[in-house]
């Protein structure tokens, strides 16, 4: 008998809904819902908690192949929420271009180095283009490490494509505009992304 089978029969016997059931395990129904209906399995986690609910292995919750599947799958979540991770403190970290000495500012007619909030003698509209580059990627990163388990489609497929466009543009900007440290530091965080990428199977 498959998972989903004997989770609604284990289910059954104890007389309990699957919103019963859900907060036993504190999941949401939509997920005992989806288990017992064939279109998931629950992580790791998530089956010991049923086995020793319902006072079984999980050995007899699961099948050889069943027993893979999740371990494949729980090992892909892992990597996801690696990458997550690492992509959500990059796109963080360039909040250091706003108090760290990355641009090159004049004041009394002398070149010096200074943060994105102290740069003086840049035209106005650099100023706003710098800050719109580096709050942007900042925001990115913060949304990265706060939606790890943010089910919307879209930003699941695009977050890593939209993490690039926003290192790439501000990297060039900060190239165009002649800030070589900024663009310097830009361009090291878009190859960790780049190795991080390659290195994710």
């Amino acid at each position: 008998m498959e998972f989903n089978k004997k989770l609604q029969e284990l289910r059954k016997q104890k007389r309990l809904t699957q919103e019963d059931l859900a907060q036993a395990l504190y999941v949401s129904r939509t997920a005992v819902s989806k288990w017992e209906s064939g279109r998931g399995y629950p992580n790791i986690d998530s089956l010991k908690a049923i086995a020793n609910f319902f006072s079984v292995t999980v050995d007899d919750l699961l099948s050889g192949e069943e027993i893979l599947t999740i371990a494949e799958e729980d090992s892909r979540q892992k990597r996801i929420r690696i990458h997550n991770l690492v992509f959500g403190l990059l796109d963080a970290s360039a909040a250091m271009l706003l108090f760290l000495p990355f641009f090159a500012g004049k004041a009394d007619g002398l070149l010096q180095a200074t943060s994105l909030l102290f740069l003086h003698g840049a035209q106005p509209y650099l100023k706003i283009l710098f800050f719109t580059a580096v709050i942007g990627i900042t925001l990115l990163g913060i949304l990265t490490l706060a939606m790890q388990n943010c089910q919307i489609l879209f930003w699941q497929k695009n977050k890593t494509k939209i993490s690039f466009v926003f290192g790439t543009a501000a990297s060039l900007l900060f190239i165009i505009s002649m800030q070589p440290y900024a663009a310097v530091f830009t361009f090291i965080l878009l190859i960790i992304k780049a190795l991080v990428l390659i290195k994710q199977p």
